[in-house]
């Protein structure tokens, strides 16, 4: 059997702990370089091929990955999770953990964690983050405010302080205290400066999104608006690494998972670990597609109902055939037609089952 390498590679900000382990386990090669892509592409071109690489995925993954993937015969950037069931036993140093990463590549047990080949697609992904984090920071002040206020005996939402003409009669439900007052006022100062911000951020992806011919298709179904959309673009990435739709539905927190244990009884329900994001970003489509009323998705909707699935599994089985849609003309470059939802929605109906 041809020898092969396998290189681990231990990143950090200022420095990267490299090892190479040979096909039958031995360190061939251990060394420490500046974490810049010349002193890394110096050591892997030291290695003979064919060569694999691991790193694990992180901050530094994605700018690695596009720009030493070339030089291997294959690159993987490993789920940290996995990686450290099996391999946080033992000592813990750097050039330990280089050399871990190279062994599990070896032995077959690094899961890969997929990532955006193109800077373009790497930049405007970033743009979709930086929104949706904008929008947890609006949340969160928002919540600050009102468990302010209920600490004080005032139940609110955030709903009750977005108009400034309403705050008035709010501070005046809060007892007399001049230190309540000021710092009242001066989160509700930085919650408006985070909706300004927000929505310029809202404003500014719009723009992008409107600019992707991918974005621009998903847009057209019921419930995906230009956010939606663009999200499902960016974190997706490309519809052939999902080898069908039950692995898609998966990803996105919406699937099925089946545990068993010993001769006990099988259980099937959601997955605990899924993508979050995505999985939010679906079930609203969902949900504003079924409020929407007038489009093959709520008859979906009402169908199931009908057939006596809770208004929870109903929309679940909305956001799958959603899903499903969007997958379809992902991959045969089409746009959305109404008459193609009674075919995705015919595969999901193997997943009308308690979740």
């Amino acid at each position: 059997m041809k020898r092969r390498y396998f290189i681990g590679i231990d990143c950090h900000c200022e420095f990267c702990e490299i090892a190479v382990v040979d096909t039958a386990g031995n360190v061939a090669q251990r060394d420490r370089r500046d974490t810049t892509i010349p002193a890394l592409l110096e050591v892997i071109e030291t290695v003979p091929k064919p060569r694999s690489l691991v790193i694990e995925e992180g901050p530094l993954a994605g700018w690695l990955w596009r720009n030493l993937s070339p030089a291997v015969d294959n690159m993987v950037v490993s789920e940290p999770r996995r990686n450290r069931l099996i391999a946080q036993d033992g000592d813990k140093d750097d050039d330990l953990d280089a050399e871990k990463l190279a062994q599990l590549l070896r032995g077959g047990f690094v899961k890969p964690v997929h990532q955006v080949a193109s800077l373009e697609r790497a930049v405007f992904k970033q743009q979709v983050a930086v929104y949706h984090h904008r929008v947890r920071q609006r949340v969160r002040e928002s919540l600050r405010l009102s468990s302010l206020f209920r600490q004080h005996g005032v139940m609110i939402r955030e709903k009750a302080f977005v108009a400034a003409e309403d705050r008035p009669h709010l501070l005046a439900q809060l007892p007399a205290a001049e230190a309540l007052g000021e710092t009242v006022t001066l989160l509700w100062s930085s919650y408006d400066a985070l909706v300004e911000q927000e929505e310029k951020w809202r404003q500014r992806l719009t723009a992008l999104a409107k600019k992707e011919e991918v974005v621009e298709r998903f847009e057209a179904l019921p419930g995906v608006g230009w956010i939606r959309a663009a999200t499902l673009y960016a974190y997706l990435d490309t519809p052939w690494r999902f080898r069908s739709k039950a692995a898609l539905w998966k990803y996105m927190g919406i699937g099925l998972q089946r545990q068993r244990s010993g001769n006990g009884p099988e259980h099937l329900g959601v997955p605990v670990q899924a993508h979050r994001l995505l999985k939010g970003t679906i079930l609203g489509a969902a949900r504003s597609a079924v409020a929407s009323g007038n489009n093959p998705f709520a008859d979906l909707y009402r169908r199931w109902i009908a057939a006596g699935l809770s208004s929870k599994l109903a929309r679940r089985n909305v956001a799958r055939a959603q899903a499903a849609t969007l997958w379809g003309l992902w991959k045969n470059g089409s746009a959305y037609r109404p008459e193609w939802v009674g075919v995705a929605a015919a595969a999901s109906n193997a997943a009308e089952v308690s979740a």
